[in-house]
């Protein structure tokens, strides 16, 4: 099937022809991604110390009240990995252990105040939504975002490794990686055996299916479940017993499986209502904040990946899958479950495995939903160890060290920004983290130059307009604390107005990474809407790095001084050829000179000799040295050097190509960049 044809010609969309038309292939998406989703849910939720049940409640009412509210097509809703943190934190604020020594009756009130925090959390989300603010989910620095996320996932890791290895562990993060060895040292050898061969399963599995790409099909957490089940029953861990290794007596039993109901329907029995009374507690209301602002920035910006995933660009309204999202957190409260967002990975999955419309979200909430009331007692079998693997490698891929390497290769002022918020959630909390990132990039972008007025209100102008394409002109700084409002007027005069839009840049002082990056976004957005939108007057600016999306500061910028001194017989052709090549302009003028051949053969006598100079880029510069070192030296005798130097405007040394373009029947001309 074509892609790119069935973007021009039958867009699916999430209506009821569209759930006929597309059943075949919402249904077995659906299908494939309830066999990642189910393990996931089950393993997210005790890690949040709410009870297993409780994550899959959140997937199966996700699934029903998004599929209906939201115009996302293809996100999948459901409890995510980066909340256990908030989730685990507030069970804990409120005397809960996360069934550390077991389920008691503090885990049970711990868990009924957390419920009633996320009915709070929830009812925010959707005022949210309803008054148009989910654009705020623009405001907060990438970097910091992706610290926020890495430290997340080193939490994850820190707190999954002793579930993993069979030992009771509590405290805080850094206290958790500091004992790793003691947990180790500790390990149930059956448990850790579980857990390490799932771990390696989770990393071994998807090089095995780049081998073979018929097994693709089969998701990392559906094989750890067929080999982690048959373990668990072959270490017997239904039943209470011990077993001696080493002179060292082991206990294991049911504590080590997923608790679930022990009969059909047995679902029912365990929803649970919220306890209201806790939010007249003042500690209740961090975590309600911390769960509206953590749990929408993530469902945000994981609407938007998969926007930019969309084989189709169908565009989601944010808006709306805010209300969605808050009416789906309202509903898993009242019932029992776990916060939900929109999903990253699994909506991955559900592209990858061809969903065509949000009924595929459907489906997969229909399988669980099937699954937990009928087979809940084969679910019981799944060892936690097992569950406590899949995290690890969730938060293993959100700190991974390729996390590091494309920050730095976006700025070293990015990198900062990320281990600071990375530290700082590690050492404090996930909101003054973030917090304390964001102030990061505020003291950076101020000792760039950034005048402080204007941080959060961009100078930004009509300048032309010709009914057809608008100027707006920037003045002072373009950064993430003042895109919004500068996002808002591109949008009423570009989109709303349909107008295509020239944004000059020329005489900003600094455009942040994050801006870069949403200006990029942009462009997209205005193409998917037959309009135009261009950026121009950033070559006098220097950026922080060679990455597209990189800061950038208006400044001198640097820049390559090739000096080339040869025979005058030879001047023309290495002319053309710069030319040919793309220098903009060059100098030449004659003088006399001796190299080492004179001196040796002609007693040093000097020669007439032309001398040319050009100032290019530090790509072409490398294409011009290519070009004598391989047609001209040869044949030719010549000496080349060349310099580091500091240009005004870089600009001034790239050649500017008229290039004509069609685009949906129309010509027109735009200017390329080199």
């Amino acid at each position: 099937m074509s892609t790119t044809a069935e973007n021009r010609r039958d867009v699916p969309r999430g209506n009821f022809a569209g759930f006929t038309k597309y059943f075949k292939h919402d249904v077995i998406s659906g299908l494939l991604v309830f066999l990642i989703a189910l393990p996931l849910c089950l393993g997210i939720s005790i890690a949040s110390g709410y009870p297993a049940i409780a994550g899959i409640f959140t997937a199966i009412i996700g699934s029903f009240v998004a599929t209906f509210l939201s115009d996302s097509e293809l996100t999948i809703k459901g409890p995510a990995a980066g909340l256990i943190v908030i989730a685990i934190g507030c069970i804990g604020a409120f005397g809960g252990d996360g069934m550390v020594g077991g389920w008691t009756e503090a885990d049970t009130a711990a868990y009924q105040a957390a419920l009633a925090v996320g009915v709070a959390a929830a009812i925010l989300q959707i005022c949210f939504g309803f008054f148009r603010a989910g654009i705020l989910g623009e405001f907060f620095p990438i970097s910091a975002v992706h610290g926020m996320l890495a430290a997340i996932g080193v939490i994850i890791i820190a707190k999954q490794i002793p579930v993993a290895l069979g030992v009771s562990a509590s405290g805080g993060p850094l206290e958790l990686l500091k004992q790793i060895p003691h947990f180790i040292a500790d390990a149930n050898p059956a448990i850790a055996a579980i857990g390490m061969v799932s771990v390696l399963i989770m990393f071994l599995w998807p090089i095995v299916q780049q081998k073979a790409p018929m097994l693709k099909v089969l998701p990392s957490p559906l094989i750890v479940l067929i080999v982690a089940i048959p373990m668990g029953m072959g270490f017997d861990l239904m039943h209470k017993h011990s077993y001696v290794l080493q002179n060292h007596e082991y206990q294991l039993g049911e504590n080590y499986l997923v608790t679930m109901p022990d009969r059909v329907f047995g679902m029912f029995d365990e929803l649970t209502l919220p306890n209201f009374a806790a939010l007249r507690e003042p500690r209740a209301w961090p975590w309600v904040f911390m769960f509206f602002i953590i749990g929408s920035l993530e469902s945000l910006l994981s609407a938007k990946a998969v926007d930019l995933l969309d084989p189709w660009k169908r565009k989601t309204n944010m808006d709306r899958d805010m209300v969605a999202v808050g009416a789906g957190n309202l509903c898993c409260a009242l019932a029992g479950g776990l916060p939900m967002i929109s999903e990253i990975v699994r909506s991955k999955a559900n592209i990858d495995n061809g969903a065509r419309t949000r009924f595929a979200d459907l489906w997969h909430g229909v399988f669980l939903l099937v699954c937990v009331a009928f087979i809940p007692m084969v679910l019981h079998r799944i060892p936690m160890a097992a569950l406590a693997a899949m995290l690890i490698y969730t938060g293993f891929r959100l700190a991974h060290p390729k996390e590091f390497m494309n920050v730095w290769k976006v700025g070293r002022e990015q990198l900062v920004i990320f281990v600071v918020t990375l530290v700082s959630v590690l050492a404090t909390d996930l909101l003054i983290g973030i917090a304390i990132g964001i102030a990061t990039k505020v003291v950076i972008h101020l000792s760039n130059g950034v005048p402080v007025r204007s941080l959060f209100k961009p100078e930004i102008e009509l300048t032309e307009d010709d009914g057809n394409t608008v100027r707006l002109t920037a003045r002072q700084s373009a950064v993430f604390s003042n895109w919004i409002p500068m996002r808002r007027q591109i949008e009423r005069i570009g989109l709303v107005d349909r107008r295509n839009i020239v944004l000059d840049l020329s005489d900003v002082q600094l455009v942040d990474h994050t801006v870069m990056d949403k200006l990029h976004e942009m462009e997209s957005d205005f193409e998917q809407q037959g309009l135009s939108f261009h950026t121009v007057g950033l070559e006098s600016h220097q950026a922080f790095t060679e990455h597209a999306h990189s800061a950038r500061r208006k400044g001198v910028t640097s820049a390559k001084l090739l000096t080339i001194t040869t025979d005058p017989l030879i001047e023309e052709m290495l002319q053309t050829a710069f030319v040919r090549l793309g220098v903009s302009g060059f100098t030449a003028f004659p003088c006399m000179g001796a190299g080492r051949h004179e001196i040796n053969s002609e007693g040093g006598q000097p020669q007439r000799r032309v001398r040319i100079e050009v100032i290019v880029t530090k790509e072409l510069s490398q294409s011009l040295i290519d070009y004598l070192a391989r047609e001209v030296q040869p044949d030719h005798r010549l000496t080349f050097t060349v310099e580091n130097v500091q240009v005004a405007r870089i600009d001034a040394f790239t050649p500017n190509v008229e290039s004509s373009v069609s685009k949906k029947g129309q010509e027109t001309s735009e200017l390329v960049k080199n």
